[in-house]
C-alpha cells in the first residue's frame, strides 16, 4: 500500500431536520470533512478527502453516533495513489 495516497469518500447523512445546524456545525469540526449540499428534510452530503483510509471509517462511525443523526450511507470512496507521477509529469 502506497503511503502517498489521497481517500476521497461521500457521504449522506440524514438527521432530525430541527437538529440540522447542530449537526452541521459538527461534522464541519472532523478534519477533512466538507458539507457540500443540503436538504430541508435533514439530508447532507458530506465529502471526506483524508490520507488515511482508516479515518473515512472511524469519521463514519463518528458521525453516527452523534446526537441527532439517524444514519450515514457510504456513496463514494476513491483512492488516488500516483500523486507523485503526476506532479513529477507535469513538472518535466
Amino acid at each position: 500500500m502506497s503511503l502517498n495516497e489521497v481517500h476521497i469518500s461521500s457521504l449522506v447523512v440524514h438527521a432530525v431536520p430541527q437538529h440540522l445546524s447542530v449537526v452541521k456545525q459538527q461534522i464541519e469540526a472532523f478534519d477533512g470533512a466538507e458539507i457540500y449540499g443540503e436538504s430541508a428534510v435533514g439530508k447532507l452530503v458530506v465529502v471526506i478527502e483524508t490520507q488515511n483510509q482508516g479515518y473515512i471509517t472511524d469519521t463514519i462511525d463518528a458521525i453516527n453516533q452523534l446526537e441527532h443523526v439517524l444514519n450515514v450511507a457510504l456513496v463514494f470512496h476513491q483512492i488516488e495513489s500516483e500523486l507523485d507521477d503526476e506532479i513529477s509529469t507535469t513538472e518535466s
